[in-house]
């Protein structure tokens, strides 16, 4: 089987290829269009900011690249926020996979840190990839930015009130949260991916 992880300008990618080796699935690291259509399964991470990487993928026609993938795609962390519609993160259009916009958090609860950073838990899991997850398991999480809960939301979580901690639409899969960092839970999730049907 042969996984590919999308290069770009986003950090994080060494830390999922670790986590898949520990599947004993050594990926291929690529921005190479052909490269990527050429997998049975794609994997979109991501840490930082959404115009510039919006900005890395289309100017390498890697938008549409993703847009068109037919295999089982799985985005990460800020990988799901830009295939949803448009993030407040400097206003940026998205790939629009998902039609959920990416909102800031926002309290008045000094008490509550913004960032999210560590873990919480997922809940109402509805989907093979939580195949095996018990209700409330906890995920690690590092965001600032959410997806709303829509309909293509498959799991939540409660952070500054309720919000998408997964999404699914098609062959097209997202997490908010870092599976890769997420402990046992996190790779159960991501043995479950590598398993779904492409």
């Amino acid at each position: 089987m042969k996984i590919v992880v999308i290069k770009y300008n986003a950090g994080n990618i060494r830390s999922v290829q670790i986590a898949l080796e520990r599947q004993g699935v050594f990926p291929v690291i690529s921005d190479d269009p052909e490269v990527i259509l050429s997998a049975d399964k794609i994997i979109f991470p991501g840490v930082g900011e959404a115009s510039s990487a919006m900005a890395y993928l289309t100017t390498r026609n890697l938008d549409r690249v993703i847009a068109d993938a037919r295999q089982s795609f799985l985005g990460i962390c800020l990988g799901m926020q830009l295939m949803c519609s448009h993030s407040e993160e400097n206003d940026t259009t998205c790939l629009g996979i998902f039609d959920e916009n990416v909102r800031k958090f926002s309290t008045q609860d000094k008490s509550i840190k913004i960032p999210q950073i560590g873990w919480n838990s997922i809940a109402n899991l509805k989907s093979p990839l939580f195949e095996g997850i018990h209700e409330n398991s906890y995920c690690y999480f590092v965001h600032s930015y959410f997806a709303s809960i829509g309909k293509h939301t498959i799991a939540q979580t409660h952070y500054c009130g309720e919000y998408s901690a997964a999404l699914h639409k098609n062959n097209f899969y997202g997490v908010q949260f870092h599976p890769e960092k997420s402990a046992d839970v996190g790779a159960s999730i991501i043995n479950n991916f590598l398993k779904i049907p492409s």
